[in-house]
């Protein structure tokens, strides 16, 4: 919605320079602690980096976001040039990204790594070691580039966060159509983050009525990172959004899991009635225990909704069609489904 043998101790390397804010380490936590994937981190930042790329399908560990209480969570098998090359995931991944960029083509391939069943990482760069770099981050499941980090295509002495905000969009909006289409049909929001020590932009793509972004992007340094979140505008039949909120606002990344009518049924509970509860700091697996329905009832409802889903997209062709069981489709989502069951309303008496 980017996980670590070389890559994870790359990261440790990289996390031992970096200051990871409280606010950001306690939102990494609280969205994403159970969940085997999505959010980010440097020094203060008030205003909310995350937003819903913890939607996304897992969460990337790269250098300029990684905290290091997230990069522990996961377990990644590393993996040869050569075995990317006949991994469908990783071939599939390259493919795009080699008719997107053609260039790319002469770039070696410096790291890669899996998550077995969930996500396919690929590290490319200029020969050389010190030019152009993109990284790839690859939904196991879907196929889906859902991560992409585009680093030091400009100029050095021109960083992005130099060029005028228009600037800054073209920059972003071609990353996006090469790698995913045209954003004409997508409405725009950028903002600047409160970061001190190194100006940082936050740009949102979203579908008109959509509450989530469809992309969410980073601008810093030398560096853009496009998150694919997917956010759709939510459905007539939801009648609830922003089931949790941060600082006041509805925060949309568990609405598409829990806008589920087995599960309001599995809880004899409306939308309406169980949003007012995850308002009190309660989660949803405590909900659920107050109605004597266990942790496991509500993953196993959450999940079968979601393969579901999954399935019917690959038949209508929206998504790659996958080969993997439903056994497995099952296995991979529910760390999703854990991270958003068990996180809590951050209430009024917290700081």
């Amino acid at each position: 919605m980017t996980i670590e043998r070389k890559i994870r101790e790359h990261l440790h390397e990289e996390a031992e320079t970096m200051e990871c804010p409280p606010a950001v380490t306690r939102r990494i936590e609280q969205s994403y602690s159970h969940y085997l994937q999505r959010k980010r981190s440097e020094s203060p930042m008030k205003k909310r980096l995350i937003g819903g790329i913890v939607a996304a399908a897992i969460l990337i560990p790269t250098a300029a976001y990684a905290a290091p209480t997230l990069i522990e969570m996961l377990t990644r098998t590393p993996m040869t040039a050569e075995q990317v090359k006949v991994d469908k995931v990783g071939k599939a991944a390259l493919e795009k990204l080699y008719h997107a960029f053609p260039e790319t083509k002469s770039f070696e391939i410096i790291e890669a790594s899996s998550v077995q069943g969930v996500q396919t990482s690929i590290i490319l760069q200029e020969k050389g070691g010190t030019g152009k770099k993109i990284t790839l981050h690859t939904n196991a499941v879907t196929g889906a580039i859902e991560h992409v980090i585009q680093e030091n295509w400009e100029p050095k002495e021109n960083p992005l966060p130099a060029l005028t905000d228009q600037e800054i969009k073209s920059k972003t909006d071609y990353l996006i159509d090469k790698l995913y289409g045209s954003v004409n049909e997508y409405e725009f929001a950028m903002e600047q983050m409160e970061n001190p020590d190194q100006k940082t932009f936050m740009l949102n793509y979203s579908k008109k009525g959509s509450k989530t972004p469809f992309y969410q992007v980073f601008v810093q340094g030398n560096s853009i990172s496009v998150s694919l979140i997917g956010g759709e505008a939510a459905p007539s039949t939801v009648q609830v959004e922003g089931y949790f909120s941060r600082d006041g606002k509805p925060d949309y990344f568990a609405d598409d899991f829990l806008n589920d009518a087995k599960l309001f049924s599995l809880l004899k509970i409306s939308p309406a009635e169980l949003k007012e509860e995850l308002a009190t700091g309660k989660s949803v697996v405590e909900v659920a225990a107050s109605k004597n329905v266990s942790k496991q009832q509500v993953i196993d409802v959450i999940a079968k909704t979601q393969v579901d889903a999954q399935i019917q997209s690959e038949k209508n062709g929206d998504v790659p069609q996958g080969n993997h069981s439903m056994e497995q489709m099952l296995k991979a989502i529910e760390p999703k489904v854990l991270q958003v069951i068990e996180h809590k309303n951050e209430t009024s008496s917290k700081k």
